[in-house]
């Protein structure tokens, strides 16, 4: 079923539902672009929490690592542009990706000491643990 309400002021123009207007816009407001899911590890070691985000294709400068109150965020975003000549015409297409991953800080983290390296289309993001959360705190519980 489809419904259609008229516009205020063109009663003779009506419109389909704002649904489909929502649609249209969002499907030509961005052409080429693409929110891309990325895949995170996450290890827990004794001196540090890693975060190994897999983003081939992209460069250093594309990424974005930045930390509000406890709230960690990891973003990236890549442009690119093939242009093909051929006789009588230039065409140019261009692609934009983009991503975007929050994660939530613990307290034994030290933030101020958070260092990230990007090699072989992985982003490693080491968080290191305060002095306090190294403590090895391994103990025996006896039977009763």
């Amino acid at each position: 079923m489809l419904t259609v309400k008229p516009e205020t002021g063109r009663v003779a123009f009506p419109r389909f539902s704002t649904m489909f207007d929502n649609i249209f816009e969002n499907e030509f407001a961005t052409p080429n672009f693409i929110k891309t899911p990325v895949l995170v590890n996450v290890k827990d070691t004794a001196e540090d929490f890693r975060i190994e985000v897999a983003a081939p294709g992209f460069a250093k400068e594309n990424f974005s690592i930045k930390v509000e109150g406890n709230l960690l965020t990891i973003a990236g975003e890549q442009k690119n542009e093939v242009e093909q000549k051929e006789e009588k015409f230039t065409r140019k297409e261009f692609n934009f990706s983009t991503f975007s991953r929050s994660f939530t800080l613990p307290k034994l983290v030290d933030a101020a000491k958070i260092t990230a390296a990007y090699e072989s289309g992985i982003l490693s993001v080491s968080l290191p643990k305060k002095e306090e959360a190294k403590v090895n705190t391994t103990f025996e519980v006896k039977v009763a």
